[in-house]
């Protein structure tokens, strides 16, 4: 038997360049390959990094991910294996949120975590008795995890491959997020020796191989838990990065912990400068007064800074790009990802906004947090996408990036990793401008015809 597990591309318009910045391999792959008994011959194709052939990598059963900017694409995939004689289950965030519509396309849709369903589904499609979908019964815990199958993945087209994930689950519910839908509102956490067992397979003596991602959408989710893994983290002299929220600097004593563990990066969703925007996000917590010493303090022990801010809430005017912008540089972040603010299945903002009849969009393929896919109150449609383009190409403009490598320089006495950084984030916003010319892909999604306007 073999089997081929595929994570399909996330913008079919842009397509596979030759320049694939910023590449993460497919964690969730890796994990269902470990689930799979042994005589399986299992191949993993990530069409984000690789070109492949539909003959020649066809499984008797495939397995395909998608997240909601993926789904037209898994659709696309699961329809041409079909055709060949193949079984297809769809699994991963967009099926669970929409897995009637999954079904339309495949044999089987997995609704949920795959850990408890997939010996299920591999038992079922061996007996030929396989079912439309299959729904996980509980969460399942994250003790005893077989260790990822990262031999599966390709050895190149990757940033770097050292990717691990510690918790699941999120106790924050923001409007715009499909996270805690999926993994659940309370944080379920990895046996800390068992985690500490896997990083010690993975390290190795070079550079390479000593950095380490955390995929946790927080790093400090658990307190007590954190600090008892950062502690075992110490005499293992990794450098990590990972996601946290900003209210890690009032945790006492866990930013210079974090540091002393190896963390070195931080990516936190610090959304809006304006109060109203992050209400709407259902991030009132947040204070935009106290981004400033909150970030100098994580500069302070030595980690690094990447902001994530959404252009497009209600409250939200023309001057948001300029705002947004200066804001990110007043603060210090030393990176900033602009995101478009897009109402994903199955999340409290896309049934506002639904509900409003302000979606103008149904193809999931414009649902990459890049294109503008609903009416917003305040902006046209045209005014926010070109902001959202304004944005990215002012932030990292030449002069402000030797204004960031320069303030680095200062702290850290290192400008590599950050200049790099820098830099290939403005390839990759000149790659996607000159794509997008070039096939002539319009600014904006057009509107279906029964959209409101």
């Amino acid at each position: 038997m073999k089997l081929t597990l595929i994570s399909p591309l996330f913008n079919r318009d842009y397509g596979l360049t030759k320049q694939k910045i910023f590449a993460f391999p497919p964690l969730n792959l890796p994990i269902v390959a470990s689930l799979t008994p042994p005589e399986v011959d299992v191949e993993i194709v990530d069409e984000n990094i690789e070109h492949w052939d539909y003959d020649k990598k066809m499984g008797d059963l495939v397995g395909i991910t998608a997240m909601t900017a993926q789904a037209p694409r898994a659709y696309e995939i699961a329809g041409e294996m079909k055709k060949r004689g193949a079984k297809v289950v769809l699994g991963g965030i967009h099926p669970t949120a929409l897995p009637d519509e999954a079904a339309l396309y495949s044999d089987s849709v997995i609704v949920g975590e795959a850990e408890t369903i997939w010996p299920r589904v591999l038992d079922d499609f061996c007996k030929n008795r396989l079912q439309k979908i299959y729904r996980q019964d509980g969460r399942p815990s994250l003790a005893n995890m077989p260790i990822p199958r990262r031999d599966l993945l390709s050895d190149s087209g990757y940033l770097f491959k050292n990717t691990i994930q510690v918790f699941r689950g999120c106790k924050f519910n923001c409007s715009f997020c499909s996270v805690s839908r999926f993994f659940g509102r309370s944080y379920r956490m990895r046996p800390i020796p068992e985690v500490i067992a896997e990083i010690e397979l993975l390290r190795g003596n070079s550079a390479a191989k000593r950095f380490f991602g955390f995929l946790d959408d927080n790093i400090v989710g658990d307190e007590n838990y954190s600090e008892q893994l950062f502690q075992k983290l110490i005499p293992l002299h990794i450098i990590w990065a990972g996601q946290a929220t900003l209210d890690v600097v009032d945790m006492p004593g866990m930013v210079p912990l974090m540091a002393k563990s190896g963390c070195r990066g931080l990516f936190i969703g610090l959304e809006s400068s304006n109060p109203l925007s992050l209400k709407e996000a259902k991030k009132k917590w947040l204070r935009p007064e106290e981004f400033r010493a909150k970030i100098d303090y994580l500069h302070d022990h030595g980690i690094m800074v990447e902001g994530a801010f959404i252009v497009g809430f209600d409250s939200d005017e023309e001057s948001v790009f300029e705002e947004s912008v200066e804001f990110a540089d007043t603060i210090g972040v030393d990176a900033a990802q602009f995101s478009i603010l897009t109402p994903f299945p199955g999340t409290e903002l896309f049934s506002k906004l639904d509900g409003e009849g302000r979606i103008l969009v149904h193809d999931w393929s414009k649902y990459g947090v890049d294109e503008v896919v609903y009416q917003p109150k305040k902006i046209t449609p045209e005014k926010l996408q070109e902001g959202y383009h304004w944005a990215w190409r002012e932030f990292y403009s030449r002069k402000k990036i030797a204004k960031r490598v320069l303030r680095a320089y200062k702290m850290w006495k290192s400008l590599l990793p950050l200049l790099i950084f820098q830099l290939q984030y403005r390839t990759l916003i000149r790659n996607r401008e000159e794509i997008r010319k070039k096939l002539r892909v319009p600014l904006v999604a057009t509107p279906e015809p029964s959209a409101a306007t």
